[in-house]
């Protein structure tokens, strides 16, 4: 059972601590609370966990912070929509609002290379107007003799130049709970120059103590990608247990399945499952365009695979990009055939532009339409 508090409620308010009381109270139920900051207002939602049935709707919504009371399914108890559209999706973190309305691009480096590469990447980001970026510093790889990144050695130069270049979060792979303190480390070292959003990759969307771990902490919000080899419910699963650990502030991102028959993409591309997961969960949706094609391939008609898949999911209204660029792609340590040129970022976001402004007409044509 959900219970959803009036909104900007002051939790030292008596309101407040007579609802509290009550709920804390019930027997042999155990009570979780969310707070949902949205762009205008403040939510607190209270999950009540255990023997619900029992519980008499009408008493708990009667109580005198309670807006109104949700039973809720089995499935994404937390990050799930159960049918109630009025509920607030996404969260703020670093000044940004991710949400699944909006759209932020994380145009950026696989893997970090050299501090010059870093720099030029952040420029370019900073150019074209943007101010999310992705860098990757932990990388898990499918063989052991292949580059692992630079983990902690490049996290201070990779700090200072967001900072330089205004970036407002930055996008990256962790792949232990160590990661996180030497992330926390040189953040603080460098005076918090920018945000973080840990990333789990594909290869950990089922290591259950990662998410454990991650999901305790609340400082960053996490982008959650879906596993390679399992249903997207599995995968929709491993978010709910950052949530239950008390971090709900998730994006989940497609980044293709892999498939006997994604050839010759690397993998078979999944973007049409944006609107599914919009309308199961509350989580803002991601798409990763770079590892579902893992090519530089050119249709006949002169756009590459990537913009193509790119402008599929975003035309399905998906709300964030991770995209590999790259200063000069043959360097690259990791990824460096997918990556795209730096030249070529003005391009990909005006074809990003008319993407999203189809789906936002889309929006608009179907609110015109009469009522069924």
């Amino acid at each position: 059972m959900l219970v959803i508090l009036h909104p900007n409620m002051d939790e030292s308010s008596e309101e407040f601590r007579r609802t509290w009381d009550y709920l804390e109270a019930l027997t042999e139920i155990r009570t979780q609370k969310h707070i949902v900051e949205g762009n205008q207002q403040q939510l607190t939602e209270i999950y009540l966990i255990g023997n619900t049935q029992k519980i008499n709707r009408t008493d708990i919504e009667s109580l005198p912070a309670v807006e109104r009371v949700i039973r809720i399914s089995e499935d994404y108890r937390i990050l799930g929509r159960h049918n109630d559209d009025n509920r607030q999706s996404g969260f703020e973190y670093n000044g940004l609002h991710f949400t699944q309305q909006n759209l932020h691009i994380f145009a950026g480096l696989c893997a970090v290379d050299t501090a010059d590469h870093v720099e030029e990447m952040m420029k370019a980001v900073q150019d074209n107007g943007l101010n999310c970026t992705r860098m990757g510093a932990y990388k898990p790889r499918t063989s052991p003799y292949s580059f692992q990144g630079y983990g902690k050695e490049c996290l201070p130069y990779v700090f200072e130049l967001a900072g330089k270049y205004g970036i407002k979060v930055i996008a990256m792979e962790v792949t232990h709970e160590s990661h996180v303190d030497e992330i926390d480390e040189c953040l603080q070292a460098a005076g918090n120059p920018t945000g973080i959003m840990l990333q789990i990759g594909t290869r950990n969307t089922q290591n259950f103590e990662l998410l454990k771990v991650l999901g305790k902490q609340k400082k960053y919000p996490i982008l959650l990608k879906r596993g390679f080899g399992i249903t997207l419910s599995e995968s929709l699963n491993a978010a709910e247990y950052l949530a239950t650990e008390g971090n709900a502030n998730v994006i989940f991102c497609l980044r293709g399945m892999k498939t006997s028959f994604s050839s010759p993409h690397r993998n078979t591309v999944d973007f049409s499952q944006v609107p599914v997961i919009k309308r199961l969960t509350r989580m803002p949706v991601c798409i990763d365009p770079s590892h579902s094609v893992g090519s530089r391939d050119r249709a006949p008609d002169g756009l590459l695979d990537v913009f193509h898949c790119t402008a599929q999911g975003v035309i399905a209204g998906a709300n964030m990009i991770l995209v590999d660029f790259h200063p000069q792609p043959k360097k690259a340590l990791v990824d460096g055939p997918q990556a795209l040129l730096l030249s070529e970022l003005p391009l990909f976001l005006a074809d990003i532009r008319i993407a999203r402004a189809a789906y936002l007409k889309r929006l608009d044509l179907i609110a015109g339409a009469p009522a069924n």
